[in-house]
């Protein structure tokens, strides 16, 4: 079951990161659009920004689950490394299914924020907001499914960095 759950997020995390890449390349094209309409062209374009903000936050919000999938969030490890290693295995994945039941929680009501955005227009787009908003949901759900297959994975057992050994 470890093996199957490390093989299912390194792929979800495949995924993930793809998308997010293509995120980032138009983030990157839509700023340069932005910037030549300014500077150059004086298109008087007004679409660049608002679109930039979407694919930023779609982006960021997606990255939690990349970030997950390496435990590479931040985490206060202050008490826990004090903790006997079959303490320490405990309140990690503790921690582990409580982070699961917060995202949980996101996804429950994000859902609603997003139905919600189908009723509201974007005024430069004249689109709905749903598409925005679900970015929220969609990220929890994503990082509620990568935290739960790091948890079957990892089993308590993930290494804590000490921050003095990063490089």
């Amino acid at each position: 079951m470890r093996e199957f759950a490390g093989t299912a997020s390194l792929v979800l995390n495949r995924v993930v990161e793809a998308v997010v890449v293509v995120l980032m390349a138009l983030l990157v094209l839509d700023v340069w659009i932005g910037v030549a309409d300014r500077y150059v062209f004086r298109w008087q374009l007004n679409w660049p920004e608002i679109l930039a903000r979407y694919l930023m936050i779609w982006m960021a919000l997606l990255a939690i689950s990349c970030a997950i999938a390496r435990r590479e969030h931040i985490g206060l490890s202050i008490l826990v490394d004090r903790l006997p290693v079959p303490l320490r295995r405990a309140a990690l994945m503790l921690c582990d299914v409580l982070a699961i039941g917060l995202f949980l929680y996101v996804v429950w009501y994000g859902v609603g924020f997003a139905l919600g955005g189908l009723n509201r227009r974007a005024m430069i787009f004249g689109m709905s907001m749903a598409p925005a908003f679900a970015a929220v949901p969609a990220a929890a759900a994503m990082s509620a499914i990568q935290l739960a297959l790091c948890l079957v994975r990892d089993g308590g057992r993930q290494a804590l960095v000490a921050q003095g050994s990063e490089v």
